[in-house]
């Protein structure tokens, strides 16, 4: 080795040491006298990654990489093998090594730190929570997924086995199927790797928080590892009365041929929890304003909370993967991707209807007479009745799920031209059964000003012995049992052309076959006979890129995509999946994006910068009824246009920055309701942007210290197509100080929400749930 390229490898090495955050990835290995293939596509960085080339001639530069900067990092998925900078789509990387330094506990405080995405939540007979996104303002419920395959379960997914979470934005139909209209959030797993380490955490702090993680990675032998992952967490919600959570999980993976050839990782994960849903706040207009916002808003207390103490959240989720990869040679690679789950739930929520009576009560007359309904379409009233018995109704739920993702990668040369092809299937099948329960007891009215939750016991029985106690759905009826299935069959293929280095060409397309099936049993079937609808559709998804790679630091692309939803996509995470009539099955919902973007590694790969232009047209929007939570189709056209931008890396040594912007222009186009023509698209914010920066301050000495922080930040969104309800702005500060022991113990603590700020985070369209307040968190790690 020459000395020139010796020194040059030593001072990589000291500036790793320095960057306290980065993490090292391996570079391809070099061979004596080989010079590298100028027409190679781009390698994507990948943690824990091992690669090795026979011979004694062999050479090996190991690089340092900057974690924050998340432009060569991998996005996770076999079906798109280019890394972040090289894939022409806007998409969000939330690396390690910032949900470390937030202490990220929960896939929704990641996705906080990505522009335009929005939490919300479900209701109606079929009671729908856990997490629940929005992406660019649409529905993205039915696109989470975990290493690629589709995670179909009702449920709040927690960071304990997260290694990235990323999203992608637009539609991507051609990579994950039916679905995507706003984007894809997909999470990568933690998996075995050749180094072994042990790590456990404890946190401790505001709201009787109580969190331990332990992560085991454990080498076999020079290509096969085990590594186990497990949680346990107990917290109440701060500025939230009467609201716990516990939950528990373990995620067991075992990796074969780990650097060869031939890799296969076998995984498991099962989390549970028990909880209590929080429905939030009511919606109201205060007389002679313009337009309605939560209560809260108007001098009721965060903390109200106008549930009961029957309300219950219990969910089990379980999901087996095995992942296989077969090199055949440097051109071609085969992938198969196999995953089940199992997921149970049983679920019994409250919401807050404030009427017209209750709004007069407060604002003019006897704020002690402002009488609430926990459930039905209607509200109290004068409260002359004993309750209300009606949606959202008590559950009980099992769903399972199959999916096999098959691909290929080819690289080869036709000519001059180089070719990047991936072609594959995506086999799916999802089945749902739920059987709704009803209350004997209504359940008493509340007082919007002292709620009481002690209501005792509602007299809970299974639906058929109550049928009078059953959500009428319509024309579909009231029903006490439902069970369905969606079964997908899809065929992707597209291609990459390289003219030259720095110009190439990227299109192909998705074909699926979409088939669905949906029963309603059970109940008064004399007055509303039993339902059974069943269809099948094929729907064809193409999409395009120009992209231009002028050298290895930037990327400029032009895409234009193409997204289909059908009827019936919603199985588990829907009340009613589909639904018959004029909308149902002949008008699936339609997007396509229209994408400009620019992405650059700078400062010696130690910064990251993107930035994008886009144009976001869905046509047929998907509707939920906030009252039954059936979700049907409609004529109304949206759009969102905008631009986003957002920078991750390494300022200087020890001080890394992460930060968004995204300006959006949302409007609906058209719509048989003519007071909704350009009217905002509900959800969309018209500026939000995050901002995180920390410092390590004297590393390696006994007195270092690490601090940092930042904020969120977005406008008032509108909660109705109608633009009459809208959330106020959220502004979140939350800042960290950590201390380090030595290369094995830490301490740390983190603020959140310092300023007590009054925000918003899970939205409906009548209802908004008022974000937890001020609370600091404590964490002692130990890694060895």
């Amino acid at each position: 080795m020459t000395g020139s390229l010796r020194a040059h490898i030593t001072s990589l090495s000291v500036a790793g040491t320095l960057l306290m955050s980065s993490q090292g990835y391996a570079a391809a290995p070099v061979k004596k006298d080989e010079k590298p293939d100028p027409k190679a596509p781009p390698a994507a960085k990948s943690l824990n990654s091992t690669q090795s080339v026979e011979g004694a001639d062999a050479e090996y530069l190991t690089v340092q990489g900057h974690s924050f900067n998340t432009m060569h990092d991998s996005t996770g998925l076999s079906r798109m093998p280019q890394d972040v900078m090289h894939t022409p789509q806007n998409i969000n990387v939330v690396p390690q090594a910032l949900m470390q330094q937030q202490n990220v506990k929960s896939l929704d405080e990641a996705l906080r730190n990505v522009p335009g995405v929005t939490t919300s939540i479900g209701e109606g007979a079929g009671g729908m929570n856990g997490d629940q996104f929005l992406i660019r303002g649409f529905q993205a419920q039915n696109d989470i997924y975990e290493d690629g395959l589709r995670d179909f379960g009702v449920y709040s997914r927690d960071a304990f086995n997260f290694e990235t979470v990323s999203v992608i934005k637009g539609p991507s139909s051609e990579v994950f199927g039916n679905g995507t209209t706003g984007g894809a959030i997909n999470m990568v797993t933690k998996t075995p790797g050749l180094k072994s380490h042990y790590n456990a955490e404890f946190s401790g702090g505001s709201g009787s928080y109580y969190r331990g993680t332990l992560d085991v990675n454990q080498k076999i032998n020079d290509s096969t590892a085990f590594r186990i992952t497990g949680m346990g967490d107990e917290h109440n919600i701060v500025g939230r009365d009467n609201l716990y959570s516990h939950r528990w999980g373990i995620a067991p993976s075992l990796a074969f041929g780990i650097g060869k050839r031939t890799t296969l990782v076998l995984q498991y994960m099962h989390q549970q929890e028990n909880s209590v849903p929080d429905f939030g706040v009511p919606v109201v207009t205060k007389p002679g304003a313009a337009y309605g916002q939560p209560i809260t808003e108007y001098g009721i207390r965060r903390n109200n909370w106008y549930g009961t103490d029957n309300d219950q959240n219990a969910t089990n989720a379980n999901m087996e993967t095995a992942r296989f990869s077969f090199k055949l040679n440097k051109h071609i690679t085969f992938y198969d991707d196999l995953r089940g789950g199992e997921y149970y739930r049983t679920f019994a929520a409250s919401k807050a209807t404030c009427d017209t009576t209750c709004v007069n009560n407060y604002f003019s007359g006897d704020p002690s007479k402002a009488l609430v309904a926990r459930s039905g379409p209607v509200g109290a009233g004068a409260g002359t009745g004993a309750g209300t018995y009606m949606a959202p109704l008590p559950y009980q739920q099992t769903s399972w799920s199959v999916q096999n993702v098959g691909s290929m990668v080819a690289d080869f040369h036709t000519g001059f031209l180089r070719h990047q092809v991936v072609a594959g299937f995506d086999i799916e099948r999802v089945n749902d059964v739920r059987s709704q329960s009803t209350y004997l007891k209504p359940k008493p009215y509340a007082n919007l000003v002292n709620p009481n939750p002690h209501v005792g016991n509602l007299d809970l029985v299974p639906g058929d012995m109550n049928p009078g106690g059953l959500v009428s759905l319509g024309s579909l009826g009231a029903k006490s049992h439902s069970n369905g299935y969606g079964f997908d069959t899809g065929l992707f293929l597209f291609d990459q052309i390289w003219f030259t280095n720095w110009l190439s060409l990227k299109g192909g397309f998705r074909w699926d076959r979409w088939q669905t099936s949906y029963n309603m049993t059970g109940g008064n079937v004399a007055k509303n006979p039993d339902q059974h609808f069943h269809d099948v559709s094929g729907v064809f998804n193409p999409n395009a890129s120009l992209v231009l790679t002028p050298d290895s630091h930037q990327t400029y692309y032009f895409t234009w995509a193409n997204s289909t939803t059908p009827m019936g996509m919603y199985v588990t995470n829907g009340s009613v999946p589909i639904r018959p009539g004029t909308n149902s099955f002949a008008s699936p919902e339609k997007a396509q994006l229209y994408e400009l973007g620019a992405k650059y590694s700078i400062l010696h790969d130690r910064l990251g910068v993107t930035a994008s232009l886009f144009r976001l047209d869905k046509g047929n929007a998907l509707n939920a009824d906030p009252v039954t939570g059936e979700i049907t189709g409609s004529s109304d056209r949206q759009r969102n246009q905008g631009l986003e931008l957002s920078v991750g890396g390494i300022i200087l040594p020890g001080w890394n920055v992460s930060a968004t912007y995204a300006l959006y222009d949302s409007s609906t186009t058209s719509s048989a309701t003519k007071a909704n023509r350009g009217k905002n698209v509900q959800y969309v914010p018209h500026n939000q942007a995050t901002l995180w920066s920390a410092y390590n301050a004297f590393a390696g000495k006994p007195y270092n210290v690490t601090f940092g922080g930042g904020l969120t930040w977005r406008e008032h969104v509108w909660l109705d197509a109608a633009n009459k309800f809208r959330a106020p702005a959220n502004l979140d500060f939350s800042a960290m100080i950590s201390h380090r022991f030595n290369q094995h113990w830490k301490v740390s603590m983190n603020g959140y929400n310092l300023a007590n700020r009054l925000n918003y985070q899970s939205l409906f369209s009548n209802r908004a749930t008022p974000s937890a307040g001020r609370m600091f968190l404590g964490e002692i790690s130990a890694s060895y």
